[in-house]
């Protein structure tokens, strides 16, 4: 069978995150309209007689600017040296030459797809126009186009990156979705529902860590702690009369209980922990490491 690790890359928001989860027919990675909303490399499994394919979606490639960013780029990084094919994706609206030149400076030493996202946004001129460029470039096997958010053919997706895979032994059981916990994803899930409900820099000051996940007979009774750099942040996470907790809470649960498929009780504290994002302590702590 065909085995590999298939990378994605590209710059925050050039779609990674939805491309992976309309692959495995999941939601393992959490989707915002911000940018780098993702933080860690996560890696979906998907599985078939022909094939195992160990996806990853990884946080946008950005100039780091604190020790948090650089753990994001770490992770990055990982994923580049491990690579049995790599995706490069880019919303095709976005800036080619750009991309071109962030693409050129990874220098990979596997095979190279090009994937052009968010096409339904442009006429089919500027489609060929965009595919030319690329397929003109010497890091570039081969450009594939899609709309990720609007669903993708995934049997046609896939045929072109099986014919770049090895053969070998699967690295995963094959009713293995992904190798991260369920805690990890709920927190991830709390973390999306602040980037829904504050603007500013308030999701980008703020991590979650579940530290309670108790399965009781009826329910499952989950405890985590939001993390945030400044008192003027928790205050304005808790809102008027703790109104903004609240209806964090609410939608936080209602997302969780559709993973965990189980009635889910949710607790909520805020803790503040100054300049957590440039304390290896603290980001040992949270998982960044």
């Amino acid at each position: 069978m065909k085995v590999g690790f298939v990378n994605i890359f590209g710059k925050p928001n050039a779609g990674k995150s939805t491309l992976l989860n309309a692959l495995l027919g999941e939601k393992l990675a959490i989707v915002s309209h911000k940018v780098q909303t993702t933080r860690h490399r996560i890696k979906g499994i998907l599985t078939t007689k022909e094939y195992q394919l160990i996806i990853s979606d990884t946080p946008g490639i950005i100039d780091p600017k604190y020790k948090l960013q650089e753990k994001m780029m770490s992770s990055v990084k990982s994923a580049l040296e491990d690579a049995d094919v790599a995706l490069l994706m880019l919303d095709i609206k976005d800036n080619w030459q750009e991309n071109d030149e962030l693409f050129a400076s990874i220098r990979l030493k596997v095979p190279v797809v090009v994937l052009l996202n968010k096409i339904d946004t442009v006429d089919t001129a500027k489609l060929a126009e965009a595919k030319a460029f690329f397929e003109a470039k010497p890091y570039c096997k081969q450009v594939i186009t899609i709309s990720a958010l609007s669903g993708i053919n995934k049997k046609a997706f896939i045929k072109p990156i099986l014919e770049l895979l090895p053969e070998g032994e699967p690295f995963f059981d094959e009713d293995q979705l992904t190798d991260l916990s369920t805690r990890f994803f709920v927190a991830e899930l709390i973390r999306e529902k602040i980037f829904e409900l504050f603007s500013d820099e308030i999701p980008y000051h703020t991590t979650v860590v579940v530290t309670a996940f108790e399965e009781k007979t009826s329910l499952i009774k989950i405890s985590a702690e939001i993390i945030v750099q400044r008192d003027s942040q928790k205050g304005i996470l808790l809102g008027t009369k703790g109104e903004m907790i609240k209806k964090l809470g609410t939608m936080a649960r209602a997302e969780i209980e559709k993973f965990v498929d189980s009635k889910v009780f949710l607790e909520l504290f805020i803790k503040v922990r100054p300049k957590w994002r440039d304390t290896d302590m603290f980001l040992k702590e949270y998982g960044y490491f």
